[in-house]
């Protein structure tokens, strides 16, 4: 069954609908024909994409906060949700460093007030909660890491993930295990796309320099990350949770990145993008290495999927450069005045492969 047919008319809450994962979910899962509720702070960055893509026209948006649990569970008693898709988080590592209370707070016991409103809600019968990659005690070698590698994310960030993961764990071992409540965790790659306008992210800082005809400044050009469409984890996130809903046994923990030539540095990536916006815009680009002394980040990331594709048959549908081509598209669209919800309908029909009088 596909995600299309699977999700209409059914009712989903998403948590960090107002994000840059969020905004692109809530339009997918509209267009799906989804009855969907959003909870969220309002979006931080300027512009906010969740207004830019007009995803609030098709769900209903509930502003509040993961930490206020009684406003939480108000929420889920009105929506009554059959699917919960977990993403709202603190989500940057730098941010991490400088408000560790407060990524703890939102990471750690916004997932515990989520599972609680699931385990007092009997409505609900799936819930996928979005962590990351950097939930892995990171050894840096050149391997992919598995789902029953040791969690223990270095920084305050990666740590507060690892700690969702084992929370999750505990409410499934205690209250659900029992129940007809399936729950999963999705530790996904670095994702890219139209829409991240958020500070300290390898994109926009592209697409920012590109603006201001300037070089591109790279911190960590050597790193090498499993990076990846937005629309690659989504369609993952979605097909768990509708696997697992018709059979519990297929909950648990799911790695979601690219295939393994796909796992690019920094600089490869960035060279992608300088290659796509020279080709979309005409303005040749090029970036520099400007290594500081900042916090610490991982050197050597990649993840091991076969999991999920061997027992949900997801597969990447997108290569790296396919990704950042569609990304510089966005861009180019967005900043060129284009109509912005109709360049990501647009992309999602391809990468869905579906025709127009196929959408709800």
């Amino acid at each position: 069954m596909s995600v299309f047919e699977f999700y209409r008319d059914r009712n989903v809450l998403v948590t960090g609908h107002t994000g840059f994962k969020g905004s692109w979910m809530c339009r997918l899962l509209a267009l799906a024909g989804a009855k969907v509720t959003g909870y969220a702070l309002k979006g931080t960055a300027e512009p906010d994409f969740f207004e830019v893509c007009q995803a609030g026209e098709h769900v209903f948006s509930e502003i509040g906060d993961v930490r206020d649990l009684e406003h939480l569970k108000e929420v889920f008693d009105r929506g009554q949700p059959e699917i919960v898709i977990h993403m709202a988080a603190q989500p940057l590592v730098r941010e991490s460093y400088r408000d560790p209370v407060h990524t703890y707070e939102t990471n750690v016991m916004g997932t515990v007030n989520v599972m609680e409103c699931v385990r007092l809600t009997p409505s609900v019968r799936s819930v996928v909660n979005v962590t990351t990659d950097k939930v892995y005690r990171n050894r840096e070698w050149a391997w992919g890491y598995r789902e029953d590698e040791e969690l223990n994310g270095f920084d305050p960030y990666s740590n507060s993930k690892s700690c969702s993961e084992l929370v999750t764990s505990s409410y499934v071992n205690s209250f659900f295990r029992d129940r007809q409540i399936a729950v999963s965790t999705c530790r996904a790659g670095n994702v890219i796309g139209g829409g991240d306008f958020a500070a300290d992210r390898i994109i926009p800082d592209c697409v920012r320099a590109a603006r201001a005809g300037k070089e591109i400044a790279l911190r960590n050009p050597h790193s090498t990350r499993p990076y990846q469409h937005v629309l690659e984890p989504l369609r993952a996130y979605l097909s768990v949770a509708e696997a697992q809903y018709y059979d519990k046994a297929l909950s648990g923990s799911y790695n979601v990145g690219p295939n393994e030539p796909d796992c690019r540095t920094t600089g490869e990536l960035a060279g992608m993008f300088c290659t796509a916006w020279e080709k979309a815009a005409g303005n040749a680009l090029q970036w520099v290495s400007r290594q500081e002394d900042g916090p610490h980040e991982a050197n050597f990331l990649k993840l091991d999927c076969s999991k999920i594709k061997n027992i949900i048959g997801w597969r990447p549908v997108w290569d790296v450069e396919t990704a950042v081509q569609k990304t510089v598209e966005w861009w180019i669209t967005y900043l060129n005045g284009g109509d912005i919800a109709r360049c990501m309908d647009n992309q999602m029909m391809e990468f869905f492969n579906r025709p127009m009088d196929s959408w709800v």
